[in-house]
């Protein structure tokens, strides 16, 4: 089964995490979406549960010559995240991707001035917390950003996307109270293989919806 663009799989995942806030008790729920692709998807889980939708930013660091490659991520203010297994595979010092750590830090302070438009980010504190990607291949981003969510002291935190690699989804379990996956697959291969319609989503894209979507809770 593939679906027919990020908004389609964000509505099939709603509804699975609609059944599962019928069956446990969520305090005040907020979503957050992954930038770029991950947006779209959480606009409809946010929509769904009536919840307020914020982004939470993190950049991949990408393998040498293999940037789709993720072997390392950032998130915030935070240290890099690296996969250690992956560096010692490659031959490859932490020291060694300073320039594309540096690199991706200011993106990543790009879009947050651009997407938040001067906004705070959103009390994360006593409440529960679904983080939301368009899907889920090596993991190194995801951890990033569970681990950057997890320091505002959330009372439950979810990671919730349309596919995923079920090996990495394995290795993120620990980070979760709860991973919910619709389409787990021993060899994800490419995200975008899932979706009919898989182009790049737009920064004017990500700003639109949440300029659309209750942004306070």
């Amino acid at each position: 089964m593939t679906f027919r663009n990020r908004r389609d799989a964000g509505r099939l995942l709603a509804a699975r995490l609609e059944e599962l806030r019928e069956r446990g008790r969520w305090a005040e729920p907020i979503v957050l979406g992954l930038p770029r692709g991950g947006v779209p998807v959480a606009a409809e889980v946010a929509r769904a549960l009536d919840a307020p939708l914020d982004v939470l930013v993190a950049r991949k660091i990408g393998a040498p010559g293999e940037p789709e490659i993720g072997i390392g991520a950032i998130a915030g203010e935070d240290p890099p995240l690296f996969d250690r297994r992956a560096l010692t595979l490659l031959g490859i010092d932490p020291d060694d991707l300073a320039a594309d750590v540096s690199r991706e830090r200011k993106e990543l302070h790009r879009r947050e001035d651009l997407y938040r438009y001067g906004r705070p980010p959103l009390a994360l504190s006593g409440r529960t917390v679904l983080l939301v990607d368009d899907g889920l291949a090596t993991g190194v981003t995801a951890r990033a950003a569970l681990r950057r969510v997890r320091a505002g002291h959330p009372e439950r935190l979810i990671l919730a996307v349309p596919v995923c690699d079920s090996r990495a989804a394995d290795a993120l379990r620990g980070d979760t109270d709860e991973f919910v996956c619709l389409q787990p697959h021993r060899y994800l291969h490419a995200v975008g293989i899932w979706y009919e319609d898989f182009r790049q989503v737009s920064d004017r894209e990500v700003t639109d919806l949440l300029q659309h979507q209750p942004a306070a809770g």
